[in-house]
């Protein structure tokens, strides 16, 4: 089996940072990964665990499509399980995570994060990496 993967991760210098990993196998589903989205900054730090399968992950892909061409997005809102919303102008005139667990902690963490140009584009090869390594496991739908 492939090594744990980063599906997002979005940080500044600042010390702010969101980051979407992929574990494994997850063991209840066929075909399906366990993750955990990670909130790490210098006045919050949490963590929540994730479930993805292949229309989570073509999801985020066509998230990013949207960001790249200028709309805010939001990433598994009206699934069951954790939300990641980003806003590419949030009040601190930079991109804002927002990253809800209704379901579970029902707690919600807004980080702003100071993101380099590239950062759609290197996602988008974050996610080709996973797909390509966890292919074989995905289940088809």
């Amino acid at each position: 089996m492939a090594e744990q993967l980063d599906l997002a991760l979005l940080r500044d210098g600042d010390g702010n940072c969101v980051r979407i990993t992929v574990l494994g196998p997850l063991e209840e589903v066929p075909g399906g990964l366990a993750a955990e989205i990670v909130v790490d900054t210098p006045f919050v730090s949490g963590r929540v665990d994730l479930a993805l399968w292949r229309s989570r992950l073509v999801s985020w892909g066509e998230a990013l499509d949207r960001l790249e061409g200028g709309e805010d997005i939001a990433w598994l809102q009206v699934q069951r399980g954790p939300s990641v919303l980003i806003q590419l102008n949030g009040q601190r005139d930079c991109p804002e995570v927002v990253v809800e667990d209704a379901l579970t902690s029902m707690a919600t963490v807004r980080v702003p994060i100071d993101l380099p140009a590239d950062w759609i584009e290197s996602h988008r090869h974050l996610l080709e990496s996973v797909l390509s390594a966890w292919d074989d496991h995905l289940s088809r739908e």
